[in-house]
């Protein structure tokens, strides 16, 4: 009787598992709707978090009045489930509040400006929506990715000629590539000693600002990216920004620094951008490339999950052979473009810095 209970109990959560798969689009979508609406920021309120119900929380995001407050506290249950809300409930029960975990809070809009926010909906919007249904077509043809099959066009091309997309992923890309840049700079001294220091994919420019005012020995910082991309740029003091093309050439420096390119284009593709840094590095030259590295073994974390879900979003809008590597495989590419010598520093949960030394 008890081997019939356990299976009736396996059979019970494995059904119930695979609901839950069949309608996670409910989190995502869900996520969307509160960066919408900035209800992160009118629960924060300059750092109070104070409880507020879904009423009040309406009240200050759309102050016009208006809303669903019964719909807008359905989402923010769900979403609770998932961390990114704490639920508190009045003496009696009937209020329900909600209040950021430090989940919520990374959708704060922070004094720069920046948050998490746009990361969401750039990955959220129309054009890359389209793609998805079409994700079993990089297994039946995996020479042109779904987002091309979508929208007719590559990615990039697709963002370049439309302005407001463009800004908005140089948006998502600053609000993710800070706290990163933040975290290396308090757990990696690889930029001691630089004098010219070259950002592949630079976009706006963030990444080496913020490596410049720390290490005031970086005198010239390069800010290398499409031209469409560093058209936009900001002025920032010590760095120049530069169109052109990685899979041409590089401009020189002491050292080359790039965050999240490698993993979006294939191993034939990236041996030819490792060559050209390769090329662009004097004698004991060296790369230092931040991307996310994949455990060899598959587990439940929240790290791997991370790390193979966005490898599966690669794979639907960037490359459908681009793809987050393990660590043996960016040794292997390395060591192809002629790089001596590799080193893994593990320092945050998503990107690992890598050093591949000439």
């Amino acid at each position: 009787m008890e081997d019939v209970n356990r299976t009736k109990e396996a059979s019970n959560e494995a059904r119930i598992a695979i609901l839950e798969l069949a309608n996670m689009i409910s989190v995502p979508m869900s996520l969307n709707a509160v960066v919408r609406l900035n209800v992160a920021d009118a629960i924060w309120q300059s750092g109070s978090n104070t409880p507020l119900s879904a009423s009040q929380i309406l009240e200050r995001v759309l102050p016009a009045g208006g809303g669903d407050a019964e719909n807008l506290q359905r989402i923010l249950r769900m979403l609770t489930s998932y961390g990114v809300f704490s639920e508190h409930f009045n003496a009696d029960g009937s209020e329900r509040k909600f209040s950021l975990t430090e989940v919520g809070q990374t959708l704060v809009t922070n004094q720069d400006g920046l948050s998490y926010r746009a990361y969401v909906l750039q990955h959220h919007q129309d054009a890359l929506m389209g793609a998805w249904p079409l994700v079993h077509e990089a297994v039946v043809d995996p020479t042109v990715e779904p987002f091309v099959k979508a929208n007719g066009e590559p990615a990039y091309q697709y963002y370049g000629k439309r302005p407001e997309m463009n800004g908005l992923m140089q948006k998502a890309m600053s609000g993710v590539s800070v706290p990163f840049i933040k975290a290396v700079l308090d757990g990696y001294d690889g930029f001691q000693g630089v004098t010219r220091l070259v950002d592949v994919g630079g976009s706006a420019g963030d990444c080496l600002r913020m490596i410049i005012d720390k290490y005031p020995n970086v005198r010239e910082g390069i800010n290398f990216d499409l031209p469409e991309v560093v058209s936009k740029a900001p002025a920032i003091a010590g760095v120049t920004h530069v169109g052109g093309d990685m899979f041409k050439s590089i401009p020189s420096g002491d050292v080359i620094f790039m965050k999240w390119i490698l993993s979006t284009w294939t191993d034939s593709e990236c041996k030819l951008i490792l060559e050209n840094c390769y090329k662009a590095l004097p004698a004991g030259g060296k790369l230092i490339a931040c991307e996310p590295v994949v455990p060899k073994k598959s587990d439940d974390s929240h790290r791997t999950r991370a790390l193979l879900e966005n490898d599966i979003f690669v794979m639907t809008i960037y490359r459908a052979k681009g793809k987050n590597r393990t660590e043996e495989e960016f040794q292997q590419l390395g060591h192809s473009a002629g790089f001596s010598h590799f080193r893994p520093i593990y320092i945050d949960y998503f990107y690992t810095v890598l050093e591949f030394q000439k």
